[in-house]
């Protein structure tokens, strides 16, 4: 007879599946004490519902959809593959193969696209949670003298207690950023864009026309190693946080941060400007951080699975790395687009050979007249 808990629930074993390696140090220890056990017994029911009872065929019956279906959404979502003996899923998972299967039968999506919006759920979601414990653990050693194996386990008594509030902070961003999206549809349909080629484009057109921004960290690469684990997390972090508190202000979109290199986007070449010349300005100024260089271009661009790709961001890219500590670059085109508006001043530099484009001339960009940006940093 299995050990039953105070609750009347049996002491959890963990997911059985061919993956749990108990010669794992990591999956050991968690699973090493019956406290331990009942502890991520206890969460599993607070975030799942219920503990993992059910096979995939199981789980597949349950939501009325085919193994092969399963096994495609499965994937997009990031689980791992599995055996039909692994026992990995609950009923919220047959629910949520239902909620999908009946999404593709309104008509309103097929399934292809519904495997790239539920990609996106997966990735999108594997980041956050991530950050979130990491924030979480992290908070718990600065602030209540706790080591990180200490915070760690705490935090399997924390998440249940937080868990309404962060499914309530994750809504209202999902909702704020969705409605985001649809304005700037709205306003993409009402008024057509004029590209840097002078091409007149409705809203249905592609690629679209948009602001690319890069800032980039001076010699992250040989800091980085002079650097503990810890001081370099916390520069990261430092950095990423004033980049993006810089880009909303500004109206634009952090695309993805990739260690000491932000990319954002705007819907106007004067956004782009400013937010640009602000990010030099604030990480200059700033005694904790190294400089940066930074470039611009205002051009055609292709937004796929929430990244941006074309000519454009190559350039951008290719720019960052001509620009001069401390200053932001761009190209004679996006200078052309800025050209009378006094909150910029353009200084162009020679032709350099850039690889992919030949010879271009690049552009500095300095502030004019009215540039900056509100920022209030606590």
């Amino acid at each position: 007879m299995p050990q039953e808990e105070p609750e009347g629930n049996p002491v959890y074993t963990g997911p059985q599946t061919s993956q749990l390696n108990l010669q794992n140090p990591a999956q050991f220890n968690l699973y090493k004490s019956d406290d331990a056990k009942a502890a991520v017994g206890a969460l599993e029911r607070a975030l799942l519902g219920e503990n993992r009872s059910m096979t995939r065929r199981e789980a597949a019956r349950g939501g009325d959809v085919s193994l092969l279906s399963a096994r495609k959404i499965w994937r997009a979502l990031g689980m791992p593959n599995l055996k039909d003996e692994d026992v990995y899923f609950t009923g919220s998972d047959s629910e949520a193969l239902g909620t999908v299967s009946a999404m593709v039968r309104s008509g309103h999506v097929t399934e292809d696209g519904i495997l790239s919006i539920v990609r996106s759920v997966g990735q999108m979601m594997d980041r956050m949670v991530a950050w979130q414990v990491e924030a979480l653990v992290e908070d718990m050693v600065a602030h209540q003298g706790m080591s990180d194996a200490e915070a760690r386990r705490e935090l399997l008594n924390v998440l249940p207690e937080l868990l309404n509030e962060l499914e309530d902070l994750m809504r209202y961003g999902y909702r704020r950023q969705l409605n985001a999206a649809v304005v700037r549809l709205a306003l993409k349909a009402e008024k057509p864009v004029v590209g840097n080629d002078d091409a007149v484009t409705d809203y249905r057109s592609l690629p679209l026309v948009r602001g690319i921004g890069f800032a980039d960290l001076v010699s992250f690469t040989s800091l980085s190693r002079q650097m503990s684990e810890k001081t370099l997390a916390s520069l990261v972090q430092h950095f990423e946080q004033r980049c993006a508190e810089v880009v909303a202000v500004g109206g634009g979109r952090i695309i993805k941060t990739v260690g000491d290199e932000v990319l954002f986007m705007t819907e106007s070449p004067e956004a782009g400007a400013r937010i640009s010349l602000t990010l030099s300005q604030i990480i200059r100024e700033d005694p904790n951080l190294p400089e940066a260089r930074v470039a611009f271009v205002w051009g055609r661009i292709l937004p796929r699975l929430g990244d941006v790709y074309g000519p454009t961001v190559n350039l951008a890219s290719r720019l960052v790395a001509l620009a001069e500590p401390g200053s932001v670059m761009t190209d004679a085109s996006t200078a052309n687009v800025l050209e009378g508006d006094e909150r910029f001043v353009m200084n162009p530099q020679g032709v350099r050979n850039v690889r992919g484009f030949g010879d271009v001339r690049p552009v500095s960009l300095a502030p004019g007249v009215g540039t900056e940006l509100e920022i209030d940093f606590e």
